[in-house]
């Protein structure tokens, strides 16, 4: 008697039915590829490639693998600073800012500041911090920093606080809100509405997808 020997399904090892023999079990399945990974292989390749027609190439699939990441308002794939970028930054500036534009509390908030140096620097160091919480802390989207300026200072966060800052100086003394010939009381008024003004850029250039 063979004592089952010849039963192809006897033994200590694995039986041929069992669903976890081929791969493993769970345990070593491996997780599916996402776009971000792409877009970092992707990147990685666009650093190593030397002919400019394929660089262009690579930056053309990185686009199309961003857009493939933008199936809703929240959680994309945000890399770069371009045209339209501002042109949402701009757009969500003047929405908060306008108010700020029109409201004598600007002027007194403005002189206010401009008779306390301090205070002055404290609430741009504050406007400046609270755009870097909404663009790289609140996790509205998957922000990359992308060649940083000096390789320290994001794009991103100097196109945003850059918009919101021409706007308020430009909206301000257009409509005759501040005089420059008191530069400080000037420079206070541009300081208060800048807080506004530079959220809603960051906000602007995040959200609308």
């Amino acid at each position: 008697m063979n004592g089952g020997a010849d039963d192809p399904g006897a033994g200590p090892g694995p039986r041929r039915d069992d669903p976890t023999a081929a791969d493993g079990g769970d345990r070593t399945r491996r997780e599916e590829p996402t776009v971000d990974d792409l877009l970092d292989q992707l990147e990685t390749l666009e650093e190593t490639v030397d002919d400019s027609e394929e660089v262009e190439k690579v930056r053309d699939a990185m686009r199309t693998a961003t857009q493939l990441s933008r199936p809703t308002v929240f959680g994309r794939v945000v890399r770069g600073f371009d045209r339209g970028d501002i042109a949402e930054a701009l757009l969500g500036s003047v929405i908060f800012g306008v108010p700020m534009l029109v409201e004598g509390g600007t002027q007194e908030v403005g002189e206010f500041l401009a008779a306390h140096p301090a205070y002055m620097a404290g609430t741009a160091a504050f406007t400046v911090t609270v755009v870097v919480g909404i663009i790289y802390v609140a996790d509205f989207q998957d922000v990359r920093v992308k060649n940083p300026i000096l390789g320290v200072v994001p794009r991103r966060l100097v196109g945003v606080l850059g918009v919101a800052v021409v706007v308020a100086v430009l909206g301000l003394t257009a409509w005759g809100r501040i005089s420059w010939a008191e530069p400080t009381i000037a420079l206070g008024n541009v300081v208060a509405a800048l807080v506004p003004m530079a959220v809603g850029a960051a906000l602007g250039d995040l959200l609308p997808g």
